[in-house]
């Protein structure tokens, strides 16, 4: 039989995949989708930076300019979600190939010029892959009965983290040049998205003009709709999208310059390299289990939690500047990674109940805001001081700030309880 009639009787056949084995396999798809335009399309740069600087491609400041603009490609790419109007599959796919040709940009050219425009579009592409490829891989779990699959989709990015730095670390062992690291990575992302590829391949729902109308099929996603809107507590939006922007500042200097700070604490180690695939490791666990987190639980307490417990992360190497004192803060700063913005999606759903996309936007854009700041504030006070200990200080601080408005937010709403 060709392959062409096989594939259209696949609907029909005794052999269909049974709805968890789809599921599963949706969700593996989205994962390592988001492997490649989390792990590697962003955060490759922290794991190579070591390289580049030990190879004087950049220095700290420059370095720091790459990293704030791909922060800040990424916080255009988010806003720009909204206005996009192809299928979401097509976008992914677009997405995930220009993050596959912009790694192996990186270690084809040689400018800071060139660096720049690479590292702010691989950014776009990023938020476009996350943005599109949660959003359909969400939306296919549910319509097979298997939402609780999210977690292992933004289990993603921290698999990515993992396999960028252990590449990373090869490539420092095997005293390869850092343009061979990157172009290591581009080869890894695209036999990925090769293995992924058919995954992401257009239905009749992402034909569908808009998602505002539902269909007879979808009762159970009607009745979910109809509870959001009715839902909503008329609160103002500012502590969540103000405190929201902390984060991004507060983890990022971490996330960024991890290898390299770990470096200067520890001259000679073979440690250093590991401390972030690491981080990345404890991305996966703080994914799933923060997405199964009861809802009945208050959002604010939840953040104010995971904020502490990354700020002690970010602060320890300042009190620890050991291996250990480094290892646990890796685990700290990664564990709460993707549950903080799990339960940030849920505050802005709490608040604006099925209107809460525009408030997700806005929160989203702050955390951006703060994502683009940090690398920006550390890079002077480095250079000032000779170290990281000040930014870290002022990293740990900012996210011990932000829980304290959390919980603060928390009791006056209690307050106003009737």
């Amino acid at each position: 039989m060709p392959a062409t009639l096989a594939d259209s009787d696949r609907n029909i056949s005794p052999r269909q995949p049974s709805p968890e084995r789809a599921a599963w396999r949706i969700a593996l798809s989205c994962m390592v989708a988001l492997a490649i335009a989390m792990g590697i399309g962003r955060f490759a740069f922290t794991p190579m930076l070591p390289l580049m600087l030990h190879e004087h491609l950049t220095d700290i400041q420059h370095g720091s300019w790459l990293a704030s603009l791909n922060y800040a490609g990424y916080f255009v790419g988010a806003l720009s979600c909204m206005w996009l109007r192809f299928t979401p599959t097509r976008i992914v796919r677009f997405a995930l190939a220009a993050t596959v040709v912009l790694t192996l940009a990186m270690g084809l050219l040689d400018s800071f010029a060139a660096w720049a425009v690479v590292r702010a579009l691989a950014g776009v592409m990023s938020a476009w892959a996350m943005v599109f490829s949660a959003g359909w891989g969400f939306r296919k779990l549910g319509e097979l009965r298997m939402p609780s699959l999210g977690g292992v989709i933004f289990a993603g990015p921290g698999a990515g983290i993992v396999v960028t730095g252990v590449l990373a670390s090869l490539n420092g062992t095997l005293a390869w040049p850092a343009r061979g690291g990157w172009l290591l990575c581009g080869v890894l992302a695209l036999v990925l998205l090769g293995v992924i590829w058919r995954s992401f391949v257009p239905d009749s729902h992402d034909r569908v003009k808009h998602a505002g109308a539902t269909k007879p099929s979808d009762g159970a996603s009607a009745q979910m709709a109809a509870h959001a809107v009715k839902h909503g507590s008329g609160e103002s939006v500012i502590p969540v999208t103000v405190l929201y922007g902390f984060a991004g500042f507060g983890y990022i200097i971490t996330a960024t310059f991890l290898p390299v700070i770990a470096r200067q604490a520890l001259p000679g180690s073979s440690w250093p390299d590991l401390f972030f695939p690491l981080l990345g490791l404890m991305v996966i666990p703080g994914a799933i289990i923060g997405a199964r987190a009861p809802l009945a639980w208050d959002n604010r307490l939840l953040l104010a939690a995971c904020y502490v417990m990354q700020g002690v992360g970010v602060g320890i190497g300042m009190v620890l500047p050991n291996a250990g004192g480094f290892a646990l803060g890796s685990v700290l700063v990664g564990l709460p990674f993707t549950a903080i913005t799990v339960y940030a999606v849920r505050e802005c759903r709490r608040l604006r109940g099925d209107n809460a996309n525009g408030l997700i936007g806005l929160v989203t854009a702050s955390y951006g805001i703060g994502q683009i700041a940090g690398p920006l504030v550390a890079a002077p006070l480095v250079a000032a001081t000779g170290s990281f200990t000040a930014a870290l200080l002022c990293a740990s601080g900012v996210l011990v700030l932000g829980a304290i408005g959390f919980v603060w937010d928390w009791r006056r709403s209690l307050e106003r309880a009737p």
